[in-house]
Protein backbone atom coordinates (compact mmCIF):
# COMPACT_ATOMS: atom_id res chain seq x y z
CA UNK A 1 0.00 0.00 0.00
CA UNK A 2 1.02 3.36 -0.21
CA UNK A 3 1.04 6.62 1.71
CA UNK A 4 0.54 8.54 -1.44
CA UNK A 5 -3.17 9.49 -0.08
CA UNK A 6 -3.20 9.47 3.04
CA UNK A 7 -5.78 12.56 3.61
CA UNK A 8 -2.99 13.97 6.69
CA UNK A 9 -0.68 14.39 3.73
CA UNK A 10 -2.30 15.51 0.56
CA UNK A 11 -6.13 16.54 -0.46
CA UNK A 12 -6.91 13.47 -2.74
CA UNK A 13 -7.92 14.23 -6.28
CA UNK A 14 -11.11 13.93 -6.42
CA UNK A 15 -17.97 5.03 -27.64
CA UNK A 16 -17.80 1.68 -25.96
CA UNK A 17 -14.77 -0.51 -27.33
CA UNK A 18 -15.74 -1.79 -30.70
CA UNK A 19 -14.68 -5.20 -30.60
CA UNK A 20 -13.33 -7.49 -27.85
CA UNK A 21 -10.71 -9.31 -28.41
CA UNK A 22 -9.59 -12.45 -26.61
CA UNK A 23 -5.81 -13.51 -24.82
CA UNK A 24 -2.86 -11.97 -24.12
CA UNK A 25 -0.42 -9.00 -26.14
CA UNK A 26 2.14 -6.98 -25.38
CA UNK A 27 2.34 -3.72 -27.19
CA UNK A 28 2.67 -4.40 -30.34
CA UNK A 29 0.56 -6.92 -30.86
CA UNK A 30 -2.36 -4.45 -30.12
CA UNK A 31 -1.91 -2.51 -33.43
CA UNK A 32 -4.62 -1.97 -35.85
CA UNK A 33 -3.20 1.32 -37.61
CA UNK A 34 -6.50 3.52 -37.03
CA UNK A 35 -5.80 7.28 -37.79
CA UNK A 36 -5.23 9.92 -34.90
CA UNK A 37 -7.75 12.25 -33.56
CA UNK A 38 -7.28 15.69 -32.43
CA UNK A 39 -7.52 15.37 -28.67
CA UNK A 40 -10.09 18.74 -28.76
CA UNK A 41 -12.32 16.45 -30.12
CA UNK A 42 -12.09 13.96 -26.62
CA UNK A 43 -14.89 13.99 -24.56
CA UNK A 44 -15.76 17.05 -22.38
CA UNK A 45 -16.16 15.38 -19.43
CA UNK A 46 -14.70 17.41 -15.86
CA UNK A 47 -10.71 17.04 -17.55
CA UNK A 48 -8.82 19.42 -19.50
CA UNK A 49 -5.30 18.42 -20.38
CA UNK A 50 -2.77 20.74 -21.99
CA UNK A 51 0.99 19.76 -22.70
CA UNK A 52 3.57 21.48 -24.44
CA UNK A 53 5.59 19.01 -26.79
CA UNK A 54 6.48 20.20 -30.00
CA UNK A 55 9.22 22.35 -31.13
CA UNK A 56 6.21 25.13 -31.95
CA UNK A 57 4.77 24.67 -28.46
CA UNK A 58 8.44 25.50 -27.06
CA UNK A 59 8.43 28.47 -29.35
CA UNK A 60 5.42 29.96 -28.45
CA UNK A 61 6.57 30.47 -24.85
CA UNK A 62 8.50 33.30 -23.11
CA UNK A 63 12.53 32.43 -22.85
CA UNK A 64 14.90 34.43 -20.30
CA UNK A 65 18.19 32.19 -21.58
CA UNK A 66 16.39 29.22 -23.03
CA UNK A 67 15.74 27.98 -26.33
CA UNK A 68 13.81 25.19 -27.93
CA UNK A 69 15.59 22.60 -30.29
CA UNK A 70 13.98 20.50 -33.07
CA UNK A 71 14.60 16.81 -33.58
CA UNK A 72 12.58 13.48 -33.30
CA UNK A 73 11.56 14.42 -29.70
CA UNK A 74 11.87 18.40 -29.71
CA UNK A 75 12.23 19.93 -26.38
CA UNK A 76 13.83 23.29 -24.23
CA UNK A 77 17.09 23.57 -22.98
CA UNK A 78 19.40 26.01 -21.64
CA UNK A 79 21.07 28.31 -24.42
CA UNK A 80 22.81 31.46 -22.28
CA UNK A 81 21.93 31.74 -18.48
CA UNK A 82 19.87 34.34 -17.70
CA UNK A 83 21.14 34.77 -14.33
CA UNK A 84 22.93 32.57 -11.42
CA UNK A 85 21.66 31.58 -7.89
CA UNK A 86 22.01 29.96 -4.51
CA UNK A 87 20.46 27.41 -3.59
CA UNK A 88 20.06 25.70 0.21
CA UNK A 89 18.70 22.32 -0.38
CA UNK A 90 16.14 21.76 2.59
CA UNK A 91 17.27 18.14 3.06
CA UNK A 92 20.96 18.64 3.03
CA UNK A 93 21.88 22.07 4.11
CA UNK A 94 23.96 22.51 1.50
CA UNK A 95 24.05 25.44 -0.42
CA UNK A 96 25.27 25.55 -4.35
CA UNK A 97 25.38 27.94 -6.88
CA UNK A 98 23.75 27.65 -9.90
CA UNK A 99 22.81 29.04 -13.34
CA UNK A 100 19.12 29.57 -14.51
CA UNK A 101 17.53 30.01 -17.37
CA UNK A 102 13.71 30.32 -17.74
CA UNK A 103 10.63 29.51 -19.92
CA UNK A 104 6.83 30.33 -19.19
CA UNK A 105 3.84 29.15 -21.16
CA UNK A 106 1.50 31.21 -23.27
CA UNK A 107 -1.55 31.37 -20.72
CA UNK A 108 -4.00 28.35 -21.28
CA UNK A 109 -8.10 28.94 -20.49
CA UNK A 110 -9.31 25.64 -18.48
CA UNK A 111 -11.90 24.18 -20.80
CA UNK A 112 -13.03 22.38 -17.54
CA UNK A 113 -12.71 25.24 -15.13
CA UNK A 114 -10.85 23.44 -12.34
CA UNK A 115 -10.94 23.05 -8.84
CA UNK A 116 -7.67 20.39 -8.70
CA UNK A 117 -4.67 20.66 -11.54
CA UNK A 118 -1.37 18.61 -11.34
CA UNK A 119 1.18 19.34 -13.12
CA UNK A 120 3.58 16.42 -15.33
CA UNK A 121 6.89 16.83 -16.86
CA UNK A 122 9.41 14.89 -18.94
CA UNK A 123 12.98 15.58 -19.41
CA UNK A 124 16.60 14.17 -18.99
CA UNK A 125 18.69 16.01 -16.39
CA UNK A 126 22.33 15.04 -16.23
CA UNK A 127 24.26 15.33 -13.39
CA UNK A 128 25.23 18.74 -12.40
CA UNK A 129 21.53 19.79 -13.62
CA UNK A 130 17.71 20.31 -12.12
CA UNK A 131 15.05 21.73 -12.56
CA UNK A 132 11.68 23.42 -11.15
CA UNK A 133 8.19 23.86 -12.15
CA UNK A 134 5.88 26.91 -11.39
CA UNK A 135 2.10 26.90 -11.96
CA UNK A 136 0.19 30.50 -11.46
CA UNK A 137 -3.39 30.37 -12.56
CA UNK A 138 -6.28 32.99 -12.55
CA UNK A 139 -9.71 32.38 -10.32
CA UNK A 140 -13.05 32.34 -11.72
CA UNK A 141 -13.32 35.96 -9.68
CA UNK A 142 -10.75 37.42 -11.33
CA UNK A 143 -7.81 37.60 -8.82
CA UNK A 144 -4.59 35.85 -9.68
CA UNK A 145 -2.86 33.23 -7.44
CA UNK A 146 0.73 33.46 -6.70
CA UNK A 147 3.28 31.39 -8.18
CA UNK A 148 3.15 28.11 -6.75
CA UNK A 149 6.07 25.40 -6.94
CA UNK A 150 5.20 22.01 -8.04
CA UNK A 151 8.21 20.34 -7.75
CA UNK A 152 11.96 20.83 -7.71
CA UNK A 153 13.16 17.82 -10.01
CA UNK A 154 16.09 15.90 -10.72
CA UNK A 155 16.61 12.51 -12.37
CA UNK A 156 19.28 11.36 -9.76
CA UNK A 157 19.59 12.52 -6.01
CA UNK A 158 23.14 13.87 -6.05
CA UNK A 159 23.06 17.50 -6.97
CA UNK A 160 19.92 17.84 -5.11
CA UNK A 161 16.71 15.93 -2.97
CA UNK A 162 14.30 16.45 -5.84
CA UNK A 163 11.24 17.58 -3.40
CA UNK A 164 7.76 19.24 -2.97
CA UNK A 165 7.63 22.07 -1.46
CA UNK A 166 4.92 22.85 1.65
CA UNK A 167 3.10 25.79 3.44
CA UNK A 168 2.09 27.38 0.31
CA UNK A 169 -1.12 29.06 0.24
CA UNK A 170 -3.20 32.02 -0.70
CA UNK A 171 -6.05 31.66 1.61
CA UNK A 172 -8.02 30.30 -1.98
CA UNK A 173 -6.15 27.46 -2.93
CA UNK A 174 -3.09 25.36 -1.49
CA UNK A 175 -0.55 23.04 -2.49
CA UNK A 176 -0.92 19.41 -1.30
CA UNK A 177 2.28 18.05 -2.71
CA UNK A 178 1.79 17.45 -6.41
CA UNK A 179 -1.82 18.81 -5.99
CA UNK A 180 -2.88 22.55 -6.74
CA UNK A 181 -6.67 22.67 -4.70
CA UNK A 182 -9.08 25.09 -4.42
CA UNK A 183 -9.52 25.80 -0.48
CA UNK A 184 -13.22 25.69 -0.78
CA UNK A 185 -14.93 24.58 -4.05
CA UNK A 186 -18.08 24.91 -2.59
CA UNK A 187 -18.10 28.50 -2.77
CA UNK A 188 -17.96 27.96 -6.40
CA UNK A 189 -14.51 29.30 -7.15
CA UNK A 190 -12.82 28.11 -10.00
CA UNK A 191 -9.19 28.24 -11.71
CA UNK A 192 -10.12 29.14 -15.03
CA UNK A 193 -6.53 29.49 -16.74
CA UNK A 194 -3.27 29.10 -15.85
CA UNK A 195 0.73 29.47 -16.75
CA UNK A 196 3.58 26.99 -16.36
CA UNK A 197 6.98 28.75 -15.75
CA UNK A 198 10.01 25.77 -16.32
CA UNK A 199 13.46 26.76 -14.73
CA UNK A 200 16.54 25.40 -15.79
CA UNK A 201 19.83 24.98 -13.71
CA UNK A 202 23.00 23.73 -14.33
CA UNK A 203 26.74 24.04 -12.41
CA UNK A 204 27.98 27.65 -13.43
CA UNK A 205 31.03 27.54 -15.64
CA UNK A 206 29.69 24.62 -17.81
CA UNK A 207 27.98 23.63 -21.18
CA UNK A 208 25.07 21.01 -19.01
CA UNK A 209 21.91 21.68 -19.32
CA UNK A 210 18.58 20.13 -18.49
CA UNK A 211 16.29 19.39 -21.34
CA UNK A 212 12.49 19.05 -20.88
CA UNK A 213 10.42 16.86 -23.53
CA UNK A 214 7.37 17.66 -21.82
CA UNK A 215 5.26 19.82 -19.65
CA UNK A 216 1.53 20.22 -18.98
CA UNK A 217 -1.31 20.46 -16.76
CA UNK A 218 -4.19 18.39 -15.71
CA UNK A 219 -6.99 20.08 -14.13
CA UNK A 220 -10.26 18.91 -13.38
CA UNK A 221 -13.50 19.56 -11.93
CA UNK A 222 -14.82 16.11 -10.82
CA UNK A 223 -18.16 16.58 -8.96
CA UNK A 224 -18.45 14.86 -5.25
CA UNK A 225 -19.68 11.63 -4.84
CA UNK A 226 -19.68 8.15 -3.05
CA UNK A 227 -21.23 5.93 -5.77
CA UNK A 228 -20.90 6.44 -9.50
CA UNK A 229 -22.81 5.21 -12.83
CA UNK A 230 -21.88 1.59 -13.49
CA UNK A 231 -20.39 0.62 -17.16
CA UNK A 232 -21.41 -1.83 -19.51
CA UNK A 233 -18.64 -4.15 -20.41
CA UNK A 234 -16.69 -3.64 -23.44
CA UNK A 235 -13.46 -5.76 -23.44
CA UNK A 236 -12.40 -8.97 -22.57
CA UNK A 237 -8.42 -8.47 -23.46
CA UNK A 238 -5.39 -9.04 -21.41
CA UNK A 239 -1.95 -7.50 -22.16
CA UNK A 240 1.04 -9.12 -20.47
CA UNK A 241 2.52 -7.00 -17.73
CA UNK A 242 5.80 -7.81 -15.48
CA UNK A 243 4.71 -8.47 -12.34
CA UNK A 244 6.22 -7.31 -8.87
CA UNK A 245 5.71 -7.41 -5.13
CA UNK A 246 6.45 -4.62 -3.12
CA UNK A 247 5.74 -6.85 -0.56
CA UNK A 248 8.96 -9.01 -0.82
CA UNK A 249 11.02 -5.47 -0.34
CA UNK A 250 9.38 -5.09 3.15
CA UNK A 251 12.14 -3.60 5.68
CA UNK A 252 14.73 -2.90 2.61
CA UNK A 253 15.80 0.27 2.18
CA UNK A 254 14.16 2.06 4.91
CA UNK A 255 15.28 5.26 4.11
CA UNK A 256 13.44 5.48 1.25
CA UNK A 257 9.22 5.57 3.35
CA UNK A 258 10.31 2.78 5.68
CA UNK A 259 10.59 0.04 2.70
CA UNK A 260 8.63 -2.00 0.51
CA UNK A 261 5.53 -1.73 2.37
CA UNK A 262 4.76 1.20 0.93
CA UNK A 263 6.45 0.96 -2.70
CA UNK A 264 3.19 0.67 -4.78
CA UNK A 265 3.59 3.43 -6.72
CA UNK A 266 7.02 2.59 -7.83
CA UNK A 267 6.28 -1.25 -7.92
CA UNK A 268 3.80 -0.45 -10.13
CA UNK A 269 5.74 1.95 -12.11
CA UNK A 270 8.73 -0.27 -12.83
CA UNK A 271 6.14 -2.89 -14.10
CA UNK A 272 4.64 -0.70 -16.50
CA UNK A 273 7.82 0.47 -17.91
CA UNK A 274 9.30 -3.04 -18.25
CA UNK A 275 6.79 -3.84 -20.42
CA UNK A 276 7.34 -0.98 -22.50
CA UNK A 277 10.75 -2.33 -22.76
CA UNK A 278 12.42 -0.46 -20.29
CA UNK A 279 15.90 -1.76 -18.22
CA UNK A 280 17.95 -0.97 -16.04
CA UNK A 281 22.24 -1.96 -16.94
CA UNK A 282 23.95 -3.58 -13.85
CA UNK A 283 25.62 -0.53 -13.27
CA UNK A 284 22.50 1.32 -12.63
CA UNK A 285 21.36 -1.01 -10.16
CA UNK A 286 24.89 -1.60 -9.21
CA UNK A 287 24.42 0.18 -5.39
CA UNK A 288 21.24 -2.77 -4.57
CA UNK A 289 22.08 -5.11 -1.97
CA UNK A 290 22.72 -8.52 -4.13
CA UNK A 291 20.81 -10.57 -1.57
CA UNK A 292 17.38 -8.48 -3.05
CA UNK A 293 15.29 -9.85 -5.76
CA UNK A 294 14.18 -7.51 -8.09
CA UNK A 295 16.21 -4.84 -7.38
CA UNK A 296 14.61 -2.89 -9.82
CA UNK A 297 12.25 -2.29 -8.02
CA UNK A 298 14.32 -1.00 -5.22
CA UNK A 299 16.06 1.65 -8.07
CA UNK A 300 12.33 2.73 -8.37
CA UNK A 301 11.39 3.83 -5.16
CA UNK A 302 15.14 5.51 -4.82
CA UNK A 303 14.42 7.53 -7.75
CA UNK A 304 10.68 8.49 -7.27
CA UNK A 305 11.38 9.53 -3.25
CA UNK A 306 9.85 12.87 -2.77
CA UNK A 307 11.95 14.32 0.21
CA UNK A 308 9.37 16.41 1.41
CA UNK A 309 6.58 14.32 1.00
CA UNK A 310 9.27 11.47 2.63
CA UNK A 311 7.14 9.48 -0.09
CA UNK A 312 7.63 7.39 -2.99
CA UNK A 313 3.83 8.00 -4.07
CA UNK A 314 4.56 11.82 -5.57
CA UNK A 315 2.36 11.34 -8.46
CA UNK A 316 4.34 13.71 -10.86
CA UNK A 317 7.65 12.31 -9.36
CA UNK A 318 6.48 9.02 -11.06
CA UNK A 319 5.36 9.76 -14.80
CA UNK A 320 9.17 12.02 -14.41
CA UNK A 321 11.15 8.68 -13.79
CA UNK A 322 9.13 6.78 -16.47
CA UNK A 323 10.13 9.42 -19.06
CA UNK A 324 14.23 8.98 -18.04
CA UNK A 325 13.75 5.48 -19.72
CA UNK A 326 14.34 6.00 -23.40
CA UNK A 327 11.40 6.60 -25.80
CA UNK A 328 8.93 6.57 -23.13
CA UNK A 329 6.36 9.63 -21.79
CA UNK A 330 4.68 9.77 -18.60
CA UNK A 331 1.29 11.94 -17.61
CA UNK A 332 -0.73 12.01 -14.94
CA UNK A 333 -4.36 12.45 -15.69
CA UNK A 334 -7.98 11.26 -14.55
CA UNK A 335 -10.14 8.86 -16.37
CA UNK A 336 -13.87 9.02 -16.25
CA UNK A 337 -15.37 5.37 -16.51
CA UNK A 338 -14.09 1.90 -17.03
CA UNK A 339 -14.92 2.43 -20.59
CA UNK A 340 -11.95 5.10 -21.29
CA UNK A 341 -9.14 2.07 -19.71
CA UNK A 342 -11.22 -0.23 -22.11
CA UNK A 343 -10.09 2.04 -24.74
CA UNK A 344 -6.32 2.01 -23.80
CA UNK A 345 -6.31 -1.55 -22.98
CA UNK A 346 -7.42 -2.49 -26.53
CA UNK A 347 -4.96 -0.40 -27.72
CA UNK A 348 -2.47 -1.84 -25.55
CA UNK A 349 -1.85 0.70 -23.11
CA UNK A 350 -1.95 -0.09 -19.18
CA UNK A 351 -2.94 1.57 -16.74
CA UNK A 352 -1.89 2.95 -13.29
CA UNK A 353 -4.53 3.50 -10.96
CA UNK A 354 -4.88 5.12 -7.58
CA UNK A 355 -7.71 3.77 -5.66
CA UNK A 356 -9.18 3.69 -1.80
CA UNK A 357 -11.36 1.31 0.03
CA UNK A 358 -12.27 -0.89 3.15
CA UNK A 359 -11.43 -4.50 3.27
CA UNK A 360 -15.02 -5.60 2.50
CA UNK A 361 -15.02 -3.29 -0.13
CA UNK A 362 -13.09 -5.32 -2.79
CA UNK A 363 -13.82 -8.56 -2.87
CA UNK A 364 -10.52 -10.55 -2.93
CA UNK A 365 -7.97 -7.59 -1.99
CA UNK A 366 -7.67 -9.36 1.72
CA UNK A 367 -6.61 -5.25 2.76
CA UNK A 368 -8.06 -2.04 2.97
CA UNK A 369 -6.14 0.83 2.45
CA UNK A 370 -6.54 4.84 2.49
CA UNK A 371 -3.98 5.21 -0.67
CA UNK A 372 -3.17 2.55 -2.95
CA UNK A 373 -1.50 2.34 -6.83
CA UNK A 374 -2.17 -1.10 -8.78
CA UNK A 375 -1.81 -1.73 -12.76
CA UNK A 376 -4.86 -2.26 -14.87
CA UNK A 377 -4.06 -4.75 -17.54
CA UNK A 378 -7.23 -6.29 -19.10
CA UNK A 379 -10.79 -7.28 -19.08
CA UNK A 380 -12.07 -10.60 -18.10
CA UNK A 381 -14.96 -11.85 -20.78
CA UNK A 382 -17.74 -10.83 -17.79
CA UNK A 383 -15.97 -7.29 -17.97
CA UNK A 384 -14.47 -8.08 -14.73
CA UNK A 385 -10.85 -5.61 -14.01
CA UNK A 386 -7.61 -7.76 -14.69
CA UNK A 387 -5.33 -5.98 -12.55
CA UNK A 388 -1.43 -6.54 -11.32
CA UNK A 389 -1.80 -5.51 -7.44
CA UNK A 390 1.54 -5.04 -5.90
CA UNK A 391 0.03 -5.42 -2.39
CA UNK A 392 1.08 -9.09 -2.65
CA UNK A 393 2.62 -11.97 -0.95
CA UNK A 394 4.97 -13.13 -4.34
CA UNK A 395 5.35 -12.01 -7.56
CA UNK A 396 3.03 -15.30 -8.68
CA UNK A 397 0.59 -13.60 -6.77
CA UNK A 398 0.12 -10.06 -8.21
CA UNK A 399 -2.50 -11.14 -10.65
CA UNK A 400 -5.37 -10.35 -9.49
CA UNK A 401 -8.93 -10.06 -11.02
CA UNK A 402 -11.44 -7.83 -9.10
CA UNK A 403 -15.45 -7.45 -9.44
CA UNK A 404 -16.20 -4.61 -12.26
CA UNK A 405 -18.49 -3.15 -10.02
CA UNK A 406 -16.76 -2.88 -6.82
CA UNK A 407 -13.60 -1.79 -8.53
CA UNK A 408 -15.18 0.86 -10.67
CA UNK A 409 -17.09 2.52 -7.39
CA UNK A 410 -14.16 2.96 -5.11
CA UNK A 411 -11.52 3.97 -8.23
CA UNK A 412 -14.00 6.93 -9.36
CA UNK A 413 -15.81 8.15 -6.41
CA UNK A 414 -14.61 11.23 -4.41
CA UNK A 415 -16.40 10.61 -1.23
CA UNK A 416 -15.90 7.48 1.04
CA UNK A 417 -16.59 6.04 4.78
CA UNK A 418 -13.36 5.50 6.53
CA UNK A 419 -13.14 2.71 8.93
CA UNK A 420 -14.36 5.07 11.71
CA UNK A 421 -17.21 5.99 9.60
CA UNK A 422 -15.56 9.26 8.52
CA UNK A 423 -16.21 10.52 5.52
CA UNK A 424 -13.05 11.31 3.70
CA UNK A 425 -11.78 11.49 -0.11
CA UNK A 426 -11.60 9.24 -3.05
CA UNK A 427 -9.43 9.41 -5.62
CA UNK A 428 -12.27 10.69 -8.59
CA UNK A 429 -10.21 8.31 -10.96
CA UNK A 430 -6.71 9.77 -11.28
CA UNK A 431 -4.18 7.41 -13.15
CA UNK A 432 -0.41 7.28 -14.50
CA UNK A 433 0.00 6.68 -17.97
CA UNK A 434 2.92 5.93 -19.78
CA UNK A 435 3.36 5.55 -23.44
CA UNK A 436 6.00 5.86 -26.03
CA UNK A 437 7.34 9.10 -27.33
CA UNK A 438 6.18 7.57 -30.95
CA UNK A 439 2.85 5.93 -30.33
CA UNK A 440 1.67 3.94 -32.77
CA UNK A 441 -1.86 5.53 -34.90
CA UNK A 442 -3.99 3.62 -32.89
CA UNK A 443 -2.17 4.69 -29.20
CA UNK A 444 -2.63 7.78 -30.23
CA UNK A 445 -6.16 7.83 -30.44
CA UNK A 446 -7.16 6.07 -27.69
CA UNK A 447 -4.74 8.62 -26.09
CA UNK A 448 -6.32 11.61 -27.51
CA UNK A 449 -10.04 9.66 -26.60
CA UNK A 450 -9.33 10.02 -23.18
CA UNK A 451 -8.28 13.44 -23.43
CA UNK A 452 -4.28 12.93 -23.68
CA UNK A 453 -1.64 13.99 -26.46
Amino acid sequence: MSRAEQPSRRTVLAAAVAAAVAGGAGPAAADTGAEAVDPAQAPDHTVDNRAWTTYTDWRWGTTDGTRAVPGARPGLVIASPAGTTDYTDPHTGRTARWEYATWTSPVHRLRVPATEAIASWNAHTPDGTWLQIELTGTYSDGTSSPWYVMGRWAAGDQDIRRTSVDDQSDGKSSIWTDTFAIDDPATGLRLTSYRLRLTLYRKPGTRLTPKVWRAGVMGSDVPDRFTVPASAPGLAHELVVPRYSQEIHIGQYPEYDNGGEAWCSPTSSQMVIEYWGGRLTPQQLAWVDPAYADPQVCHAARFTYDYQYEGCGNWPFNAAYAATFEDLRGVVTRLGSLTDLERLIAAGIPAITSQSFLKEELTGAGYGTAGHLMTVIGFTADGDVIANDPNSPSNEAVRRVYKRREWENIWLRTKRYNASGKVVSGTGGVCYLYFPACPTPRQRRALAEVGVR
